[in-house]
């Protein structure tokens, strides 16, 4: 099975390193990172760089695409290699899959029209705007295309995935050997329960995820 991770300028780190993690663990899984051309893609931090081992060209039909995202994301949303790349892989995926502002890359290539999805909080107004029907749900199934909530949440994807491939109890394990028991300092992690300033000042900082 081979699992493609999509890389752009920008991207969120953990976007693409949590799903890494866990669905890189399925027996004979070969996990490639791809992107537009070969070599260092820098993170949205700037501080960090994952290398894209396979161009676009290079890897035409894997069985899962994974997209993440971060604020690097609106640049590529008129992308045409991109998105002519995930079209095209979707067209023989078994699963194709996003992580936070991914999402909307999978919307802006045509792929979630009237399927049920998620994204980051702050970007589920756009999901709409592409076609699909957006929920606030941490991780959304819906036939093959399986969305995750914000950054985090791509773990939650990869194991929930890992069960439909592999099984329960194989996701079980790969679940306790990373020790993912999320045990968080603070029950802020979602709009509806951080205090109210904060998700205000939150809007107020971060542009929209589409121009």
């Amino acid at each position: 099975m081979q699992i493609a991770v999509v890389l752009f300028d920008r991207f969120t780190a953990l976007d693409a390193v949590g799903p890494y993690e866990t669905l890189g663990r399925l027996p004979g899984a070969e996990t490639v990172f791809v992107a537009e051309r070969t070599g260092p893609v820098r993170t949205d931090t700037g501080h960090l760089a994952l290398t894209a081992d396979a161009a676009f060209a290079e890897v035409p039909s894997p069985d899962v695409v994974v997209v993440p995202g971060g604020p690097g994301q609106t640049e590529q949303m008129e992308n045409r290699a991109l998105l002519d790349w995930l079209r095209t892989a979707d067209a023989t995926s078994t699963w194709t899959t996003s992580v936070c502002t991914g999402s909307l890359l999978l919307a802006a290539a045509g792929l979630l029209n009237g399927r049920r999805a998620t994204s980051h909080w702050l970007a589920l107004d756009w999901l709409g705007r592409f076609g699909a029907e957006p929920t606030g749900e941490r991780v959304v199934v819906d036939g093959k295309y399986v969305t995750a909530a914000g950054v985090s949440s791509g773990i939650d994807m990869g194991l929930t995935l890992l069960g439909r491939i592999a099984g329960d109890a194989y996701a079980q394990t790969v679940q306790l050997m990373i020790e993912y028991d999320p045990q968080p300092p603070y029950d802020a992690g979602s709009p509806d329960k951080a205090p109210a300033h904060l998700v205000a000042k939150a809007r107020a900082e971060n542009r929209p995820a589409v121009r």
